[in-house]
């Protein structure tokens, strides 16, 4: 069925189309090739077609909608918590030297294909990088990659303070974590 050539029901498809993306397993690799980066709306999946970039959030949030309007049922949309370390994701080394930070735990999506998880954040994405990595791992739907997502993965790294008997509060490994990301986009 990822092979089938996409059937002319809703707009995410019909958009596909129009960018000359015909199946499923096409679209897998045109967003994990579209550049990485926050769309105005980090909750709308929608906007990775309008501005042909995205996060592992929209990106993954796109395919499984993409998949709802397909009717493939053997697409699932994961969030995965992670230790995201230098030597899974290597451009944050010098940054989490910098800090004296092992790793921080992130949120990440994923997809389920059948009992294969991928990765389209980005061109070189792989799940293999950090499966071994992974502390906990939910299916969520598109409509979850917004707020929810946020809040889950700030009451898990509260959590994950306090028990871990951090100096760092909160709100200060926080912005650690968005000096990672920022690193990411460049």
């Amino acid at each position: 069925m990822l092979k089938s050539k996409f059937q002319h029901k809703g707009i995410l498809s019909k958009r596909l189309l129009e960018l000359e993306v015909f199946t499923f397993l096409e679209a897998i690799q045109f967003v994990k090739n579209l550049p990485y980066g926050r769309t105005i709306d980090r909750a709308n999946p929608n906007l990775v077609l309008q501005e042909l970039k995205g996060t592992c959030s929209t990106k993954h949030g796109l395919l499984k909608k993409v998949a709802l309007e397909q009717g493939l049922s053997n697409v699932k949309l994961y969030l995965c918590m992670f230790k995201m370390n230098g030597s899974n994701t290597p451009m944050l080394t010098q940054v989490l030297e910098k800090h004296q930070v092992p790793y921080i735990p992130e949120a990440h999506c994923v997809l389920q294909i059948d009992n294969d998880y991928i990765d389209v954040t980005n061109a070189t994405s792989n799940y293999e990088n950090f499966k071994d990595d992974i502390l906990k791992l939910i299916e969520i739907q598109p409509e979850q990659i917004g707020s929810f997502k946020v809040d889950y993965h700030q009451t898990y790294l509260k959590e994950w303070l306090k028990e871990s008997n951090s100096e760092y509060t909160f709100e200060a490994f926080w912005e650690i974590r968005e000096e990672c990301i920022a690193a990411l986009s460049e």
